[in-house]
């Protein structure tokens, strides 16, 4: 007479053995909201991911540095509107400087003007900056890395809008034909405004580059959420079918064991 059927006992073991790991497994990912945390999950879907992954936040930076070159062209826009307030001005007490109505005192007077406006020019040239560079007083341009990968950027010629730049350095109201002047300082507005509008093309550029960005970042993002994203309506459908292949398998081993000790209470007797 058999009492004691080993085999099914031990299938019974090893299958309950096995449902609590994956009971476990299918914890973490609905825990975590994640389907791969390890290699061992799937190895090539880590691989795929950590390179999505890579992708998402280098676009995700390439944003902030876009960012921060909208910001230096907002202050670069500014400082030029102010170097061109500055030339109309200059302008204007040129074309008043040359009228005969106007006494010597008067002249002086203009001058000290026009050398204290001449003067914010370069100050705005000089000490216009951002995060300590240089925005309107060199030429050196300046690069944004505008994607996750090499040779993904732009240039940014940078604007020297000194008195020097724009030709009136050294310029005196005195010495100086009125035609001459008023010349010099038209040249000047001119190449003031053409900055301008170098600076808004650069800025609607940086702009639709922003705009590209946002949607590779959105696309990949996505496609990361697919790989990496735990689908919580699967995992609990298999939660649930784990917990009760579990449950059937304690139950049968338990029920087995309790046959036995009950065989071998009533032969003991």
């Amino acid at each position: 007479m058999k009492i004691h059927n080993q085999p099914a006992i031990t299938f019974s073991v090893n299958r309950y053995q096995r449902n609590e790991t994956k009971i476990e497994k299918t914890i973490d990912k609905l825990a975590t909201g994640l389907n791969i945390r390890r290699a061992s999950d799937n190895a090539s879907g880590l691989a795929v991911s950590e390179t999505l992954r890579a992708q998402v936040r280098g676009l995700s930076q390439a944003q902030r540095n876009m960012q921060d070159g909208l910001s230096v062209l907002q202050a670069a826009n500014e400082g030029l509107n102010n170097v061109n307030s500055l030339l109309q001005r200059a302008r204007e007490l040129t074309v008043m400087n040359g009228n005969d109505t106007l006494t010597d005192s008067d002249r002086q007077a203009s001058q000290l003007e026009f050398d204290q406006l001449m003067e914010s020019i370069n100050d705005t040239a000089n000490k216009l900056e951002f995060n300590t560079k240089k925005i309107l007083g060199n030429n050196a341009p300046l690069v944004l890395l505008i994607g996750a990968n090499p040779g993904q950027q732009i240039s940014l010629d940078l604007i020297d809008t000194s008195t020097k730049a724009l030709g009136l350095d050294s310029l005196n109201l005195f010495n100086t034909s009125t035609d001459d002047l008023i010349m010099k300082l038209d040249d000047a507005i001119t190449q003031t405004t053409g900055n301008l509008t170098k600076v808004g093309s650069y800025y609607e550029a940086i702009e639709h580059h922003m705009t590209n960005s946002l949607v590779k970042e959105s696309n990949l993002t996505s496609s990361l959420s697919k790989i990496t994203d735990t689908d919580i309506a699967k995992e609990m459908m298999q939660f649930v079918n784990l917990e009760i292949r579990k449950n059937s398998d304690q139950l049968l081993v338990s029920k087995v064991n309790q046959n036995v000790a009950d065989v071998l209470n009533i032969i003991s007797r």
